[in-house]
């Protein structure tokens, strides 16, 4: 083995010129690609790690919107059992509150999204 041969892997992602090496070598297809991204250069596998990293955390807002959906609910159901006469209009309150947490759980999903694909 040549001492200026670039390594095979570098942090979990399979360089492209290690990837004709391997694939030369007679690994199995589905085993490589089972590895991660390839890609061209150590700077590239940064920037893909950022991104896989960034959208991650970006999911963390579905989280948030599944503690307000629950806030909204449990919310509803004491109002409703302190006052059963205002269930119309507590109901109501409800879905408009379950629709602002569900759309800020949709915006993290489509940042998410966009850190992985748009850039």
């Amino acid at each position: 083995m040549s001492a200026t041969r670039q390594p095979v892997s570098r942090n979990g992602l399979i360089l492209s010129s290690a990837r004709n090496t391997l694939a030369s070598g007679g690994l199995v297809r589905s085993a490589m690609q089972s590895r991660g991204v390839v890609v061209e250069s150590t700077t590239a596998a940064i920037v893909a790690a950022a991104k896989i990293h960034g959208a991650g955390l970006a999911t963390i807002g579905l989280a948030g919107a599944g503690v307000g959906i629950g806030n909204v609910y449990a919310a509803l159901i004491q109002g409703v059992a302190r006052n059963p006469a205002m269930r119309g209009q507590l109901f109501s309150f409800a879905v408009l509150g379950f629709a602002l947490a569900e759309a800020t759980g949709l915006f993290a999903l489509m940042v998410a999204f966009l850190l992985l694909y748009g850039y």
